[in-house]
């Protein structure tokens, strides 16, 4: 497909950044950046952010946005330690996260693909109230997690690595492939290139979109909960710029902000390149706000590479 063909020559030049800045990390603390117990530092802060930024590549492919993202996975983790409490249960508490944040992202869908809302305004609105709708169940107070699932799914390790970080890793794998070789996939580049064309070739535009957006939520649901047991809070306040965070790995591992174009390797790779900046600032004692400035502009220049692609493609 033309959209993948693209989105891997973009993979392999912002891949070519990242392996730079790991060098030039390495290079300036060869005894404290390139340590195995560094390197699981890292995969351990980017592996919940990977999982919204997942969700984001295919909402984005469709050329849609979702903003509401960082207040479902605050909701989600809200609804799962209030079920947990009630309960006592673990797995229901899993099951009211997944549950939450499906829901959420099913709404999204409908308002966009069937009430014809822009994508922007729905998302930004969705944002207000799963936001505005945990603090009203928990009264400004952040809960806490049972010590079951902190200690447990939360210190978890299999093979010396946090098992968190093996989940997001599976999930993120098949979710990669989903987009590259199934009809699923295929459906996602064909309405984020042409919508009324993909709809006069047999695809159920709206459909799909509502599946697309409640793929979103159900991650960010998930993200929820993952987060509930790393950290053992739900974190109201601490999740305010997960949307830009997950927008900007996307867009700078090379999925169009137009659609069609794009791949979930790539996001992977723009996951991974403000956590390595914000991480090797920390080590060479560089101010944090530096790892914001570097980020922006990278960010403006990837979407000026998309911009230029698409102009010499048209001609």
């Amino acid at each position: 497909m033309k959209g993948v063909r693209l989105g891997r020559l973009q993979v392999v030049w912002i891949g070519l950044v990242l392996l730079a800045l790991l060098a030039a990390f390495s290079a300036l603390a060869p005894r404290t950046f390139p340590t195995a117990f560094n390197l699981l530092n890292l995969v351990s802060d980017a592996a919940i952010l990977l999982l919204l930024a997942t969700g984001m590549t295919y909402v984005i492919i469709t050329a849609g946005i979702d903003l509401s993202v960082g207040g479902v996975l605050v909701f989600s983790a809200v609804a799962a330690a209030e079920v947990m409490d009630a309960t006592g249960s673990l797995l229901l508490g899993t099951l009211a996260a997944l549950v939450t944040g499906l829901a959420w992202g099913v709404l999204n869908g409908v308002l966009i693909a069937l009430g014809r809302i822009p994508a922007l305004i729905v998302t930004l609105g969705t944002l207000g109230m799963s936001l505005g709708g945990a603090l009203l169940l928990t009264g400004g107070v952040d809960l806490r997690a049972p010590t079951d699932l902190n200690l447990g799914l939360g210190l978890a390790r299999w093979l010396g690595v946090p098992l968190i970080v093996w989940i997001c890793a599976a999930i993120t794998a098949v979710l990669a492939l989903m987009l590259a070789y199934t009809r699923f996939g295929r459906h996602t580049y064909a309405i984020g290139s042409n919508a009324e064309a993909a709809r006069r070739g047999g695809v159920a535009v709206h459909g799909h979109l509502i599946r697309v957006y409640g793929l979103a939520g159900l991650l960010a649901g998930l993200a929820g909960q993952l987060s509930l047991a790393k950290y053992g809070i739900t974190g109201v306040s601490a999740h305010s710029t997960d949307n830009l965070q997950a927008i900007a790995a996307v867009v700078i591992g090379g999925t169009s902000l137009f659609g069609g174009v794009g791949t979930v390797a790539g996001t992977v790779i723009g996951v991974f390149i403000p956590v390595v900046l914000q991480n090797g600032f920390q080590i060479l004692g560089v101010r944090p706000f530096w790892q914001q400035v570097v980020v922006g502009a990278v960010l403006v220049a990837a979407v000026y590479v998309d911009q230029w692609r698409r102009r010499a493609r048209d001609q």
